[in-house]
Order: structure tokens, then sequence, then C-alpha cells
């Protein structure tokens, strides 16, 4: 007779049907992860698409099944999401197929710019229309960052009123002309401004920002992120320079922005050109911006600040040649510095907004003239001066795509939670 004795069987409900039940979850949490990813595939798709697309060409570019993008697409017209136009009769044998596009008018999203001469608002749907649009002219220069971001509230009020009704916001993005902190929305230095270490929270949490979800990015990022929209696939890498009071930049890799662990890549207006040239407000001397900033450029022209570009330009062309001067100058430190940078990256292609968009024909001889003598590939591959083609104020339109990534990342928060697929 054996001392050892028999195991019992486990109670109902232990053992084995309790791993099988933890498995089902498992799984129906994968499922619910994936649905969401796909859901947020297809929106993207659409939305990055420069012409309406079928289904059949997002099953295509997505890899996804015809069905699976058919129930996809479901999801997202009835969360307002998507929209159809009319029906497509193919050239050979075939169904029609139903084009989708961007819902319009449905969700809405508001760009903020607060720069060194302006404040501007701007709300915009999925497709891209813009809804409202309101700039107020200021100098901000030496400004109580309290007082400016009260009236910005102000203007952001108005166009959360004027968009109550059928349109659901999404929230809004904030661009501003200096170092933004990755992570914590504190701006560290934005220098015509005069602003440093300010903690934006303490505006942002109190109405009427409260309660929306606000986004913070330098103002170049957030323009060069409508740049890279605007150009759809002619955009994959570049130098984006913004000419305003000062000079902001940007750097764009694989047709994404590139801030750095930290953020401040591309702080173009920074780079050196004389180490014992002008002084900053940055505190350092010689940077770009003293050379080629709109400030600089007109004091060396001898002209009041606040002249419009497209003024400047003609005094050029109308052979005023203190005005030629100035405009030479400036193209020749940003020649330099692009030198620099295109030497630094690799990339071949520069394209100039804001001010310098005004004059690219003037400053282009002079900064082509230092890229071909500095770069070292360009006998290989020559450098490139385009102009942008994201439109005016593009860093308000970047701001409105960024408070928009919270809804192309998870759809279904918005309405988009049908049959999963």
């Amino acid at each position: 007779m054996s001392n050892s004795t028999a195991a019992a069987p486990p109670p109902t409900g232990e053992g084995t049907p309790s791993r099988v039940v933890g498995r089902r979850r498992s799984t129906a949490v994968r499922q619910e992860t994936m649905r969401r990813h796909n859901l947020s595939l297809v929106l993207r798709e659409v939305l990055d698409s420069p012409v309406p697309v079928s289904r059949s060409e997002l099953a295509a570019a997505t890899g996804l099944t015809r069905a699976t993008v058919s129930s996809l697409v479901e999801v997202l017209l009835a969360a307002d999401l998507l929209g159809e136009l009319a029906p497509v009769t193919p050239q050979g044998a075939g169904r029609p197929a139903v084009p989708l596009v961007p819902a319009r008018g449905t969700v809405a999203a508001i760009g903020m710019v607060l720069n060194v001469d302006y404040l501007g608002v701007r709300a915009m749907d999925l497709s891209g229309d813009v809804l409202v649009d309101h700039i107020e002219r200021d100098d901000f220069r030496g400004s109580d960052p309290e007082a400016v971001m009260g009236r910005a509230g102000q203007m952001l009020q108005r166009v959360v009123d004027h968009l109550q009704g059928n349109t659901r916001l999404a929230g809004a993005g904030l661009a501003l002309p200096g170092l933004v902190a990755k992570t914590s929305r504190t701006l560290r230095l934005a220098p015509n401004l005069g602003w440093r270490e300010v903690d934006l929270n303490r505006f942002l949490e109190q109405p009427p920002f409260a309660g929306l979800r606000v986004a913070v990015g330098n103002e170049a990022n957030l323009a060069a992120r409508a740049e890279i929209r605007a150009r759809g696939e002619d955009a994959p890498n570049f130098v984006y320079v913004n000419g305003e009071v000062g000079v902001g930049g940007a750097m764009v890799q694989g047709g994404e922005v590139f801030v750095g662990p930290r953020g401040g890549a591309g702080e173009i207006g920074h780079v050196c050109i004389e180490p014992d040239g002008p002084a900053c407000h940055c505190g350092s001397t010689g940077c770009l911006e003293q050379y080629a900033g709109m400030d600089a450029i007109l004091d060396a022209a001898g002209l009041p600040r606040g002249t419009p570009p497209h003024a400047l330009a003609a005094r050029a062309l109308a052979d005023d040649t203190r005005v030629q001067a100035a405009v030479e100058r400036a193209g020749w430190a940003l020649g330099i510095a692009l030198a620099n940078t295109f030497n630094m990256v690799a990339v071949n292609r520069v394209v100039l907004a804001g001010s310098f968009a005004a004059i690219a024909e003037l400053v282009q001889p002079a900064t082509e003239a230092q890229l071909q003598r500095r770069v070292m590939l360009s006998p290989w591959v020559p450098p490139r001066i385009d102009v942008a083609v994201a439109g005016e104020n593009a860093a308000m339109t970047g701001a409105a795509l960024a408070a928009f990534d919270d809804v192309v990342a998870d759809p279904a928060a918005w309405g988009a939670a049908a049959t999963p697929a």
C-alpha cells in the first residue's frame, strides 16, 4: 500500500478554465488595439491624400483587405470624420468607385500664433477649409506674457463661440517664436519677445483654454508641418527658413519635422555668421537674424521697421542701391548659414517662407553663390532653393494640424466605435 495520495480534481471554475478566460480577454484587447490602429491608418491615408481615394485604393495603400477597409470606412463615415463624393464610373469593367474625402465642417481645430508683431487665430476642419481667420497686428517686443496670453484667450473665445453648433472642437495648437520644451509646455526662450522660462500651463489651465487640449510648439516647426502637408510626396527632406522680425527654421527629414530629443533643432536664425558681429537678443553675437531678419534688413536699408516685404522688394527693383545692398547682405548671410547646415545634415533643398518668400528672387543670387562655394556636395547634388507653397501664416495651419493629432491617432474616441475590423 503506497503512502502517496492522488491529487484532487480542481474545483469548478478554477484551473484551466481561468487560463482560457485570460487568453480570451487578451485576444479581445489585441483585437481592439488593432481595430483602433487600423481606423487611424485609414483616416490618415485619406487625410494625407492630395486627391479623393476609393476603398480599393485604400486597401492597396494600407495592405488591409477590401472587406476590412470597407468596414472601417463605414465606421469613419458614421463618425462624420470622412465624407463620400458622387460615384465615378470606371473606364473599363467594374463597379463605380465612391471617392472618399475628409469630412467638411464636422470637426474643427484651432491654430494660434503668438508672434513678435501679431496674434493670429485660425479654425480649420479636417478637409483643410478655413472656418475662421483673424489676425491682430501689434508690437509684442518686451511684452508681459500674462497680458498677451490674456488677449490671445479673448481671441480664442470668440472663435470657440463662432464654432458652437454642429462642429466638434478637437483642440487647439499654439505656435510661439522661440524654444519650446518638448514635454512640459514651457517656453524656454523667445528672444524677440523678451520672454524666458514662461510656464504656459498657468495660462492654459485657465478659461478659455481650460478643458481644451492645447498643443504647444515652435512657430517655424509648425509652419514646416503645414508646408509638408501642402507639398505632399514632394517633401521628404528640406530646411525650412521662415523670415519674420527674426529668422525661424525647421529641419524636415523623411517627411517629418525633426525637433531633437529636447526640442530646439532647426534654430538656423541663431547660427553664427560672424563671431564679432552685432549683438543678438538671444545673448550671442553675429547670429543670422542680425543680418537676414526683417528688422535687420530694414535697418540696413534705411526703411522703417514694419515696412512690408513687397514694399522692400519694390524699392530694390527700383534701383535703390542701399536697399539692394541690404538684401544682398541678407542673402550672403543666409547662404553661409545654409551651407553650414547642408554640410552637417546632407540635404540640398531650402524652402523660403514668410518675408523671404516675398524677396526670394532678390536674395537668391547671393545665397546660391555661397551654397555653391561652401557646400561640399554641390558639384554632384546642386543646392535647390524653393519658395513655400503652404500660403500665408502657415504656422496657424500647422498649429491646427497639431491639434488634430488626437483625432487621427484615435478616431474611436471621436465616435468611430462600431463593429471591429
